[in-house]
């Protein structure tokens, strides 16, 4: 295979000469990801390894022969093409460093990878080998794909292979699949979530969907940060999986996120971001797509760590953009709603993101990372109760939504008072306020915080009537409810008689 090993300077030469994106006025390369502008889930397939557990109920699958077909398919087509060769490391952590090694058929594809992952020792061995190739499709009728669009990831073989495609965040995410099995192996639990360092060595963690939060949340003026995405949990501490951010920059400015703002220069990538005639980004412009991205490397950041690995989390937060007006912007959770939520994995899927959605309807995602996840849910949540209740962690759920009326009713909740409760948490502050306590949904709610409006703590004083409140919180109890009792066992106590969520004692 014809391979080149570049720089990224010479990458964004290449992918100029190319076509394949253009020079903006901020020094960042913009290209555009075509018909797909965020990842094909529905595409995504696994072929059946000897000592790899994923509930074959949980993902789709491709038989051995169909695997061997796409390979050698893959392999063909970048042989024709030429390559884009980048030896990578994944896990920040010596003990735990995995070895990969990218084939790209685009240039900006291998920029986005070597932004993103630690360079390796070229011509090292590797241990998984990821092969993207996106111009390359499959057949729905000879492949048994669902479309010509195909995302395979054998265990076995440890190769992935991505085709029919330009969003290059299935690069960054079938690493991050991988390691979910990977790590399991070696008693880490992979987490979907940021983490910042704070001066006095305190960690937090922000778990959430996209969209929720997590990278503005860890991009905090007064404290480091360890990474965005996706981190590792092992026995002396956590480490950031990556080496790199992929932010989202739709309504970016300086004003509100400066660390990220200043962090798209020479080197980033922005993907699908519209520009005007200058080349100026404007990132306030969604007509392409509301999932406008950068991928810039960690010392971009200026209060990012040389080695982004610390101790023990000091502070977990479960992070929900809810729709539905009814969580509080912030709750305390008890052990078992720990479990819960981190099962349930809630926020809301908006109107306009999927076609047919036309109000904001509940979206589950277990352990904030069905996608990814390559084992039972249950045994992720187990190890994360392991090490909450081992490290005596408090863990507290954020609502970033809009609390106190639901998104008909009222703005998004204000950034700046989302921070402030963030600096509440971290500084220890909740723990000595007062709680009251609400079962149906599985969390301590504090009765008063200082400079915080009550309607965003007591969401049902945003509402026209309690009426309209309860509706609106039974739906969601119930939605809760429903998820639960396909990941919750039976017969351990996790139930009443009457089929309810058994009360949990604050």
């Amino acid at each position: 295979m014809r391979t080149q090993q570049l720089q990224p300077a010479q990458l964004v030469e290449e992918a100029i000469r190319r076509n394949e994106g253009v020079l903006l006025s901020n020094g960042a390369l913009c290209a555009e990801t075509g018909q797909f502008t965020g990842r094909s889930p529905k595409d995504k397939y696994f072929v059946s390894s000897p000592g790899f557990s994923a509930p074959p109920d949980m993902h789709r699958w491709l038989s051995e022969e169909v695997f061997e077909s796409l390979l050698q398919r893959a392999i063909l087509h970048l042989e024709n093409t030429g390559a884009y060769q980048f030896d990578a490391i994944v896990n920040q952590h010596p003990k735990y460093a995995v070895p990969i090694r990218f084939y790209t058929e685009f240039a900006w594809h291998n920029l986005f990878v070597q932004n993103l992952f630690l360079p390796g020792q070229p011509d090292a061995e590797p241990v998984y080998t990821v092969y993207g190739v996106p111009n390359m499709k499959a057949n729905p009728e000879s492949d048994g794909t669902q479309s010509s669009t195909f995302i395979v990831i054998h265990p076995g073989k440890r190769i992935v292979l991505i085709g029919g495609t330009e969003y290059a965040g299935e690069l960054k995410k079938s690493i991050f699949t991988l390691m979910h099995h990977d790590l399991v192996s070696r008693d880490v639990l992979p987490m979907h979530c940021s983490a910042s360092l704070g001066q006095h060595g305190d960690v937090a963690l922000f778990f959430g969907l996209s969209g929720t939060g997590k990278t503005t949340l860890s991009a905090h003026p007064e404290r480091s940060l360890i990474g965005d995405d996706e981190h590792g949990w092992g026995d002396d501490g956590v480490f950031n999986m990556e080496n790199g951010c992929y932010a989202k920059c739709i309504g970016l400015s300086e004003e509100k996120e400066p660390d990220i703002y200043r962090a798209i220069r020479f080197g980033t990538v922005l993907e699908n971001v519209v520009y005007d005639e200058y080349r100026h980004p404007l990132y306030h412009d969604d007509s392409k797509t509301e999932n406008t991205r950068a991928a810039y490397p960690l010392e971009f950041i200026e209060k990012s760590i040389p080695e982004p690995r610390a101790g023990h989390p000091s502070a977990i937060v479960f992070l929900s953009a809810d729709a539905t007006g009814v969580l509080p912007t912030v709750a305390r959770l008890q052990p078992e709603d720990v479990k819960r939520h981190f099962l349930l994995g809630y926020t809301s899927k908006l109107a306009g993101t999927e076609r047919g959605v036309t109000a904001p309807e509940p979206t589950f995602s277990a352990c904030f990372a069905a996608p990814f996840i390559t084992d039972s849910p249950s045994r992720y949540a187990q190890m994360l109760m392991e090490r909450v209740q081992q490290h005596q962690v408090p863990v507290y759920l954020l609502n970033t939504g809009w609390p106190g009326g639901g998104i008909a009713r009222t703005g998004r909740m204000p950034l700046v008072s989302t921070r402030a409760i963030v600096d509440m948490i971290l500084s220890g502050q909740l723990a000595n306020v007062e709680y009251r306590r609400d079962d149906d949904l599985m969390m301590d709610i504090p009765v008063a915080l200082d400079g915080i409006e009550s309607r965003y703590l007591h969401p049902e004083e945003g509402f026209t009537d309690s009426d309209a409140y309860m509706k609106e919180k039974t739906k969601l109890v119930q939605a809760f409810q429903s998820r639960l009792q396909t990941l919750l066992p039976k017969g351990t106590g996790e139930w009443t008689e009457t089929g309810q969520l058994a009360s949990i004692k604050a």
